[in-house]
């Protein structure tokens, strides 16, 4: 979408009470929200607002300039995906009151289609830390990503544990992006943005109300697979993301702790009502049928994309193969077959061994030899 037409999904997020439902039928009766966004407060109540919210956008509106806030997201490199875009993602859209707008900062990839929310008390115990490290560095080496919170104790740790075991993350905020809460996370937030994403369906400059965490917990579990609470109070935040994820159809993970902490009340709580007991990351793994996620993903990585490359990966082998050898079998340019193995190399597909000799990576011999013969 253009950012001619961004511009107005973005001025209406800032108008209070304008979501899903009303802004589907603003445009649904306008065709665009352009048109919606000039439109006299009797038009806006002949296209099925109420008197509150059509008085809402006509009150806003003078107030939000556009132009103003489209520079401002390119100074933040902040970009607004709408419910249109290719690049929303499809699993947040499954829920019922899934975000008309939402701000990311950073990049959304299609293996974060492999997601899992890791959530818990800000108190961590020295148990709960140790637990979080553990599973979730084993869940990010399994090519899973690690969504959650940004919040202090159990989110924290889950974000940087999934970091420095070389995965990827994502953070909800309840604020907009230009508000890193809390501001002790500043640099936590930084690492994410390089391998993962910033995620908010508030437009900049909106403070982190308490009321702004309940609804982004909704979107923490939307973008998910199921979510792992490692210790939590019963009537915590984490426990809120629980509850949501069962009424998304989200599996639920909870961490057993002992009856003695109160910072394991609700998960023993949770596992008691039914949620699946983990005891280690392959628990999660294989009740989400995803022990082969990694695999998919490297299979995924494997598949040649061009014909030269296709033609290159028949011709390697464990043995090494001068480059020479592959023009003269292949009857390609030189110059084609050098740059070609250069990028395959770069992609892990192909290894030189010295003196212009390639072979086949370990992963390509696995993975790819056995599909194309």
């Amino acid at each position: 979408m253009s950012d001619k037409d961004i511009k107005y999904w973005v001025g209406f997020s800032f108008i209070p009470g304008i979501g899903r439902v009303k802004l589907g039928q603003l445009e649904s009766h306008f065709g665009n929200l352009s048109e919606a966004w000039q439109a006299a407060t009797a038009d806006l109540r002949h296209a099925g607002l109420d008197n509150n919210s059509a008085q809402a956008v006509t009150t806003w509106r003078p107030r939000i300039s556009l132009e103003a806030e489209m520079e401002k997201m390119e100074r933040c490199g902040v970009k607004a995906l709408t419910w249109h875009d290719q690049d929303y993602p499809s699993r947040l859209k499954e829920i019922y009151d899934y975000p008309p707008v939402i701000y990311v900062r950073g990049s959304l990839l299609p293996e974060d289609e492999w997601c899992l929310a890791v959530v818990g008390t800000r108190r961590a115990t020295v148990y709960g830390r140790q637990v979080a490290e553990e599973i979730v560095a084993d869940l990010a080496r399994s090519k899973i990503t690690i969504a959650s919170g940004l919040a202090r104790g159990i989110d924290s740790v889950a974000h940087r544990a999934a970091l420095d075991a070389g995965g990827r993350s994502i953070a909800v905020f309840a604020c907009g992006l230009d508000i890193v809460y809390p501001g002790e996370n500043a640099d936590l937030a930084r690492q994410i943005i390089q391998r993962g994403a910033l995620v908010s369906e508030y437009p900049l400059g909106t403070k982190p109300k308490a009321e702004n965490f309940p609804r982004r917990n909704r979107i923490l579990s939307g973008l998910s697979l199921g979510v792992l609470i490692i210790e939590a109070g019963d009537t915590s935040g984490a426990m809120i993301t629980a509850r949501l994820a069962l009424e998304q159809n989200r599996e639920v993970f909870a961490v057993p702790g002992s009856i003695l902490s109160p910072a394991s009340r609700g998960t023993n709580l949770l596992i008691q009502e039914g949620a699946k007991l983990v005891r280690d990351y392959a628990d999660i793994l294989e009740e989400l049928n995803l022990t082969a996620v990694a695999h998919q993903i490297e299979m995924k990585e494997i598949i040649p994309s061009s014909d030269t490359e296709a033609l290159l990966l028949k011709q390697l082998s464990a043995e090494p193969t001068h480059i020479d050898e592959v023009c003269r079998s292949t009857g390609l340019p030189a110059p084609t077959i050098s740059s070609t193995l250069a990028m395959m190399e770069l992609k892990g597909l192909v290894k030189q061994v010295g003196a212009m000799n390639y072979v086949l990576s370990r992963e390509a011999r696995q993975e790819y030899k056995v599909k194309v013969d």
